[in-house]
């Protein structure tokens, strides 16, 4: 987006789905991206937000759940949403050792535009993802402040860049440079249509294993002009999913399980040193926060119904990873490591 060359138009067409007018997660209504981008020396870090919907999130929670392929991670807030089912804040994407500073920032935004919260009624349950950049980045020198989660939470909109920005500003993908990825689906249903989006943060993967549309480039790359070496798999990554239909917690966690499906398929091995974790929530229907009823209805998708969402999953999963990769720079960074862009061998 913003005029980057993505996968397709390299004519790499993934899946078989209608993708929709962004092919990004905001093109589920609602849902807005936002970028701040630490990018000067030594210093290839940042931070990305991912606000839910137009509303109150904590007053209007959504249906959600979290799904741990593999659990070497630091991320904040998955309990309660595996608990509870729902989420009740924007979804923070940044470093390792930015996640307390993204709790307290996302902590105090909640505050202030919640003055119930901690006095009239409980706590909140702030959400803040992370990868390990320390390749490009120098992240002992702990560069993720609280105004910088301000500031991504405040430049969301609908139109956002990918690759290197924000929270994928030192990430590295199949040891190329990896990044913030999006991709999209549109499903019909009962004569409607619906928007399943899905954005992630790339951080894993051997060259070795790369594959695009089924090809074993990363073999090509590798043995005929890749000069660096081969590095172990210690890397991660952050997979939100968004949709509109309305799906329950349970129906929810079946779907973010395909995420591993799509991830798989461009080589990733998950392996015991990484971290794959999927958030997947609706915007169907609000949770009242304050909701009097004592028994309350909620819609939900005819479980016979819902391959064609797992297929959606799956194409996502599988072009948001190219296009985090695609749309990414050459990164020179800290102690002379570099990350070449995908975009060359293509």
């Amino acid at each position: 987006m913003h005029g980057q060359k993505r996968i397709r138009d390299y004519g790499i067409n993934i899946g078989e789905l209608p993708i929709g007018p962004f092919n990004a997660i905001t093109d589920v209504k609602g849902v807005k991206v936002g970028h701040c981008t630490l990018d000067s020396g030594d210093m290839k870090t940042g931070v990305t937000a991912v606000i839910p919907h137009t509303g109150n999130t904590f007053l209007e929670k959504l249906p959600a759940a979290v799904y741990v392929i593999n659990g070497f991670g630091k991320s904040v807030g998955t309990m309660q949403v595996a608990e509870l089912g729902t989420i009740e804040t924007p979804l923070i994407l940044t470093n390792t050792f930015g996640v307390g500073t993204g709790v307290n920032a996302l902590t105090r935004y909640m505050l202030d535009n919640n003055e119930d919260i901690g006095i009239d009624t409980g706590t909140v349950n702030p959400l803040v993802f992370e990868c390990n950049d320390s390749y490009l980045n120098n992240i002992r020198g702990m560069y993720v402040q609280e105004e910088h989660v301000r500031s991504a939470l405040a430049a969301s909109g609908t139109d956002f860049l990918e690759g290197g920005v924000g929270a994928g500003t030192g990430m590295s993908c199949y040891k190329l440079k990896g990044g913030i990825g999006s991709s999209s689906r549109k499903l019909e249903m009962d004569s409607s249509t619906f928007t399943l989006g899905m954005l992630v943060l790339t951080n894993m993967g051997r060259l070795n294993d790369l594959t695009v549309a089924g090809r074993q480039i990363g073999k090509e790359i590798k043995y005929s002009r890749y000069s660096g070496e081969e590095e172990a798999d210690k890397g991660s990554i952050i997979i939100f999913i968004a949709t509109d239909l309305p799906l329950s917690s349970r129906q929810l966690g079946r779907i973010a399980r395909r995420a591993e499906c799509g991830i798989a398929r461009t080589g990733n091995n998950i392996s015991t040193g990484s971290g794959e974790i999927v958030m997947a929530f609706s915007t169907a229907q609000n949770i009242l926060h304050y909701e009097k009823r004592e028994i309350i209805e909620q819609r939900m998708l005819n479980e016979e119904m819902i391959d064609p969402v797992f297929q959606a999953v799956a194409e996502c999963a599988e072009e948001a990873v190219l296009n985090s990769m695609i749309t990414a720079d050459k990164c020179s960074g800290w102690a002379g490591h570099e990350r070449e862009s995908l975009k060359r061998y293509l």
